[in-house]
């Protein structure tokens, strides 16, 4: 979709995610950002592109700060406890885009990009069980072992007496 038309079809920011019910099966939800919360501000894109760059403000700079923000209190966690760059120390989420040529597709890349960082941390991780390995997988490993432990003797040089 366009930026404008984005804009009048969704007022808010609609973010999919998924979430498992109690029979593990996953259902996607909407989860719903107000315009309010996110800070979009327009600037010139750095690098090369000639006369474009230098005149036309294309660049979109988005701030979205986690803990004002109506996110639920897990997924404020998780996002603040993610080791990104674009995460300030005090939970502002800053995304610079300068991708495109026009500063309303560098508003959909920037958009997307914010829908992407929430989206990963929607889910809480799978916890982790510990398991031990099979009686028959230790046997075979030991005797595994054994056979390269008598291959290595083999390969010594034998001593004459």
């Amino acid at each position: 979709m366009h930026g404008a038309i984005a804009k009048r079809l969704c007022p808010g920011l609609q973010i999919r995610l998924a979430q498992f019910d109690s029979g593990s099966h996953l259902h996607p939800s909407m989860i719903t950002i107000p315009d309010s919360e996110i800070t979009l501000t327009a600037m010139r894109a750095q690098g090369a592109g000639g006369q474009n760059v230098n005149k036309v403000s294309s660049a979109i700079h988005l701030r979205f700060d986690i803990s004002a923000s109506t996110l639920v209190g897990d997924v404020k966690e998780r996002l603040v406890g993610l080791s990104d760059s674009r995460i300030t120390k005090s939970g502002v989420v800053v995304i610079k885009a300068q991708a495109h040529r026009t500063q309303e597709m560098n508003k959909m890349d920037a958009l997307l990009r914010l829908h992407e960082l929430i989206n990963s941390v929607e889910l809480p991780p799978k916890v982790r069980r510990k398991t031990k390995p099979s009686k028959a997988s230790q046997r075979e490993r030991l005797n595994v072992k054994s056979l390269t432990g008598e291959k290595k003797t083999l390969r010594a040089k034998v001593m004459h007496e």
